[in-house]
């Protein structure tokens, strides 16, 4: 069985006609860490991880491993020449046939592939993803990390993720893993309009004018030496 949101994705994607895609994408997201990186091979390992890299985030990287894969006759050795697990990357071929056939049976068309430009093709898998991870919108922090929307939670994009050089201001995430700090995992750009257009009872527009509780008890607070007191800016507290 599939999460609600994994479930969420796959339906938006046939409106936007992007489940090819999105079917593989959600398989992969179902295996476990597909890629490996062994001590003495850490560099190396990490270059080539990086080769697959998208710019949009972790669950495009995904899909252009899997293709690479498939493209590649779903050889072994090209596994290992890019230190990823075979054997996560065989369970997601297994997901996905799962998956296509479940979508045949309810009529939801797999072939479907939106016209117009690559960039635009990713678009609709973005949203297609949003539409189900709404919830896990996070926004850049101005001083540190992120925070989450929702509950206003501090957390950090993890270091594996091909987002994590990039920082974008607005983001979602797959799951979060706490360790030292909580960390994101499989993080993907989106666009904030697009909270609002795809979870319209959830997100509205913000009144330009009117200031939310939570801002009008937020004080403003001037730069000062974060060595100093709290206070020490103050003019009632400097001596001359």
């Amino acid at each position: 069985p599939l999460d609600p949101q994994l479930s969420k994705i796959l339906i938006a994607s046939v409106q936007l006609q992007c489940t090819d895609a999105v079917l593989t994408i959600v398989a992969m997201l179902q295996a476990d860490n597909i890629w490996y990186r062994p001590r003495e091979k850490q560099a190396v390992a990490d270059q080539r991880r990086a080769h697959f890299f998208e710019s949009e985030g972790d669950q495009l990287t995904l899909l252009t491993v899997y293709d690479g894969w498939k493209n590649a006759k779903y050889s072994n050795p090209w596994c290992v020449h890019h230190f990823i697990q075979s054997r996560a990357l065989k369970h997601a071929m297994d997901v996905r046939k799962q998956l296509l056939a479940i979508c045949d049976r309810y009529g939801l068309s797999s072939n479907g592939s939106s016209g117009g430009s690559a960039k635009h093709k990713k678009i609709n898998i973005q949203k297609a993803i949003t539409s189900g991870y709404f919830m896990h919108a996070a926004k850049k922090d101005p001083q540190e990390g992120y925070k989450t929307l929702v509950e206003q939670q501090p957390c950090y994009i993890h270091p594996a993720s091909a987002l994590f050089n990039h920082q974008p201001d607005w983001l979602i995430f797959h799951s979060l893993v706490l360790t030292s700090k909580e960390y994101m995992r499989e993080n993907l750009v989106i666009e904030p309009q697009w909270l609002c257009e795809l979870a319209p009872r959830f997100f509205k527009k913000a009144d330009p004018i009117r200031l939310s509780k939570r801002k009008r008890r937020e004080k403003i607070e001037p730069l000062y030496d974060r060595y100093a007191e709290p206070n020490s800016w103050r003019l009632s507290r400097r001596r001359y």
